[in-house]
């Protein structure tokens, strides 16, 4: 069987990316191609990658359009939230080129943009969530006298991750975090803080585009390291992009993750990050991408982007995965690139 072509749309250091490579890299069944707007991404500079480009970011769709007609690429995965926002909207434009885009629904895309509306959707749809509050410049700030705290404070658009997230012990500190937020992102997003007692999850929720379940996979978070912190005071603890720690059955958690998705009529990846309180499931970030945990997945034995790839391009649907249950920890990796070595 030939192999089948794909690049993957963002491969900087530490990131979605290079973890999607890695996924990718550990079937060889793949021939991986490469795309970022930096001559400094990581992934330029690793064993594996068939080929890798330097797009601007001007062109940017063009520019990958060139690439997979030149390249004979049948599947596009964004490796990241900028790639997954440009490209996702456009999926069906690629498929009539016979392009496939990796990611979610271009309306789940659009539900998850914005966390002020996911969180109410969430409500409405009788969800457990933690008490939100959703703030704009013209709000009046005072308002969040009306929250228990402490409270985490993020913004509400996009920016997947610990970006500019705060964590607030009274009023006094998220006006300051809050403001913060407002001159920066426009919107923010209050959050009641759940403690770290009964554990924090990351759970992955891969659906097919008929909306049925190909599987889910949760991880119980460690912090054990700074790798995987944010922030850490005596308040208490905000977890960073860097997910290790307990793959195990954890049925409740994932019937919990399972049940967001179908709420959200998920059709791809969903990425659900949250904390367990008095034994029930609050999600406090959801993502319509594949996660940075996601090779770690993998090596449970839940490729989820490769069953993603056989089923959009065949249809095939695979047996739910057998999980090596464990823990599963990580690390970074260093490369020297000499002065003149860089990617043109």
């Amino acid at each position: 069987m030939s192999k089948i072509s794909v690049l993957i749309a963002g491969i900087g250091g530490a990131s979605l990316g290079t973890e999607i490579f890695k996924c990718l890299k550990m079937l060889g069944r793949y021939t991986i191609y490469g795309c970022d707007i930096s001559e400094f991404a990581y992934g330029h500079y690793i064993d594996g990658f068939e080929k890798t480009f330097v797009v601007k970011r001007e062109n940017y769709v063009d520019s990958v359009r060139e690439i997979c007609l030149s390249y004979g690429i049948k599947v596009i995965i964004p490796g990241g939230e900028e790639p997954l926002n440009i490209l996702g909207p456009l999926s069906s434009d690629f498929e009539k080129l016979g392009i496939y885009i990796a990611a979610n629904s271009a309306e789940v895309i659009t539900k998850c943009a914005n966390k002020s509306i996911l969180f109410m959707k969430l409500e409405e749809l009788g969800i457990p969530i933690p008490k939100t509050i959703a703030f704009g410049k013209s709000d009046d700030i005072d308002r969040i006298d009306n929250i228990p705290f402490p409270c985490v404070i993020k913004p509400a658009i996009g920016t997947g991750g610990s970006h500019l997230v705060s964590l607030a012990e009274d009023p006094d500190e998220a006006r300051i975090y809050l403001k913060r937020i407002l001159m920066n992102c426009g919107k923010a997003l209050i959050q009641e803080y759940i403690p770290l007692d009964e554990g924090e999850f990351t759970v992955g929720v891969l659906s097919f585009q008929d909306g049925s379940i190909a599987g889910s996979i949760a991880m119980k978070r460690l912090f054990h390291t700074k790798l995987s912190i944010s922030i850490k005071t005596k308040t208490g603890l905000i977890s960073s992009g860097y997910s290790q720690g307990l793959i195990d059955d954890f049925p409740e958690v994932q019937a919990q993750a399972e049940r967001i998705a179908k709420a959200l009529e998920s059709k791809g990846p969903l990425n659900i990050q949250g904390r367990v309180r008095n034994n029930i499931f609050y999600p406090f970030e959801i993502n319509p991408r594949f996660s940075a945990s996601t090779y770690l997945r993998a090596l449970a034995g839940f490729n989820e982007i490769d069953i993603y790839i056989r089923y959009i391009l065949m249809k095939e649907k695979s047996d739910k995965p057998q999980i090596r249950f464990g823990y599963y920890l990580r690390s970074l990796d260093e490369i020297y690139v000499p002065k003149d070595g860089l990617k043109q």
